[in-house]
């Protein structure tokens, strides 16, 4: 038995390292308690404000604590074989930079939400986040999902905000701050199709002619004819020539939820897509389609990136939106050169300008780092390159300062780091180009921007806050119908 005197030592004691143990994971967490929901930005602490004029001025740190360690989760088709590789060696980059190290974890499309959600739900941390006005980027901003980015921005973006034009970082602002670091890259989209080229000389298929989605169905009709082994064209549950000619093609969808503007006419009235003519004809297109055997058996349960099923030898075309350059990105993606047929003019949209950005979520660890993180993307080419192409001799060589090419026995389809995704970060104006591309392409996607058609609800975000139930149960509704609209449905 203890006396009451040792009783009270002994609490004191218990409680001490209670209160030590708590204090020790508050650290660790970068100061932030786990799953704290606060809108507040977090203190900077002195190694931050080192790291942060560091990376300001273009010198790399040095640090005798341990780096902190970043997630960052964004969309890809299939995870490169090399991927730990380059995980390496940019970290090995950033160990000198911020003393960080990045965790780079990709998902399928097809799996995004499901598993995005779990994440979330589970308190797993996630620092930076892809995100876009495609992909429910009000909604998401209305769960509370994202940290506002204004102060963080202002403390450790010098770099974004000297590249970026204001009113495009603008395009993420809802409800007076700014929630996504919009990717410096083309403002503005076509929609249309991405064909085999060795197929259209093969069967001498006519794509001048082509001015509408219908004026495929002769190609398709021929493809299936005299090559049977492959789906003329390939979709999926969630994409479709129906998708995006709808979507961005026709109307701009204002956000999420089933209220669109017709990109024609001066008219400003919303509308529901789903009782449009537009709809309706494009509907009984891909069923017609569907009937003649032109699309995949499996279009309407399939989460796989198309192209894959090109790479394959088991199809010939899928949908896309087009830019300049965007042929050469699909042979790269594909292995097989590849040919577009546009069916729109480009066009801008709020959703365009914020088509693609990155998050800071709050399951962040080290919301400040991620911004760090973020701000090089955009300052510094070396480490762009690494994250959009590899290593350098090993899944490139260079030709000139900034045109690329594989190495000596490789190609795109045994390439080891075949991610392809550059307009997905940072400022893509700094990505290497490569040696079958228009050395002004960069120079074309200006004028392409300044072309493109403006959208009369250009700047407009929606904020779904006060509707989130609806756009909820209008997102299941969709989830579960839309895969049918694409290729079964008799409309």
């Amino acid at each position: 038995m203890f006396n009451r005197t040792k009783r009270k030592t002994f609490t004191y004691a218990i409680a001490m390292v209670l209160i030590a143990s708590i204090l020790t994971v508050y650290f660790m967490l970068g100061g932030q308690w786990p799953g704290s929901g606060s809108g507040r930005q977090p203190a900077m602490t002195s190694g931050a404000q080192s790291a942060a004029a560091s990376v300001a001025n273009g010198t790399a740190i040095h640090s005798a604590g341990p780096p902190d360690n970043l997630v960052m989760v964004f969309p890809a088709g299939n995870e490169p074989k090399d991927l730990a590789l380059v995980e390496q060696t940019i970290n090995r980059y950033l160990l000198k930079k911020i003393n960080a190290a990045l965790d780079i974890r990709t998902i399928d499309m097809g799996a995004w939400w499901d598993k995005t959600g779990l994440m979330f739900a589970s308190g797993e941390q996630i620092d930076i986040l892809f995100t876009a006005g495609w992909m429910r980027f009000g909604d998401e901003v209305a769960k509370g999902r994202y940290l506002p980015l204004d102060d963080l921005l202002d403390r450790y973006g010098e770099g974004i905000r000297e590249i970026l034009d204001p009113s495009i970082l603008e395009a993420s602002r809802i409800n007076g701050s700014l929630y996504g670091i919009v990717t410096n890259k083309e403002f503005a989209s076509s929609k249309g199709l991405v064909l085999r080229q060795d197929i259209v000389d093969r069967l001498d298929l006519d794509l001048s002619q082509v001015r509408k989605l219908a004026d495929l169905g002769p190609v398709f009709e021929e493809v299936r004819r005299k090559e049977p082994v492959m789906a003329p064209l390939q979709v999926r549950a969630d994409r479709s020539p129906l998708t995006f000619m709808m979507q961005y093609g026709i109307f701009d969808m204002l956000g999420e939820g089933p209220g669109v503007l017709h990109r024609s006419g001066n008219t400003t009235e919303v509308v529901n897509m789903a009782e449009t003519a537009e709809f309706r004809e494009y509907v009984k297109l891909m069923y017609e389609w569907n009937r003649a055997g032109y699309l995949n058996a499996d279009a309407t349960t399939s989460k796989d990136n198309e192209y894959d099923a090109v790479k394959a030898g088991n199809a010939f075309s899928y949908a896309e939106s087009i830019k300049p350059g965007f042929e050469i990105q699909a042979s790269r993606d594909t292995g097989y050169p590849m040919v577009s047929v546009e069916l729109t003019k480009p066009y801008t949209t709020t959703a365009d300008t914020t088509s693609a950005m990155f998050a800071i979520t709050r399951s962040a660890r080290f919301p400040e780092k991620a911004m760090m993180l973020l701000n090089l993307l955009y300052t510094d080419p070396y480490l762009l390159n690494l994250l959009d192409w590899g290593v350098e001799g090993v899944h490139y060589i260079k030709k000139d300062n900034n045109v690329i090419e594989y190495p000596p026995g490789v190609d795109a389809k045994t390439v080891g780091y075949n991610l392809n995704q550059p307009w997905m970060f940072g400022n893509q104006l700094n990505s290497y180009l490569w040696d079958n591309e228009n050395p002004g392409l960069w120079e074309e996607y200006r004028r392409f921007n300044e072309q493109a058609d403006k959208s009369k609800a250009l700047g407009f975000v929606f904020n779904p806050g006060k509707v989130k139930a609806e756009i909820a149960a209008s997102i299941l509704v969709e989830k579960e119908f839309m895969p049918d609209f694409s290729a079964r449905c008799t409309a």
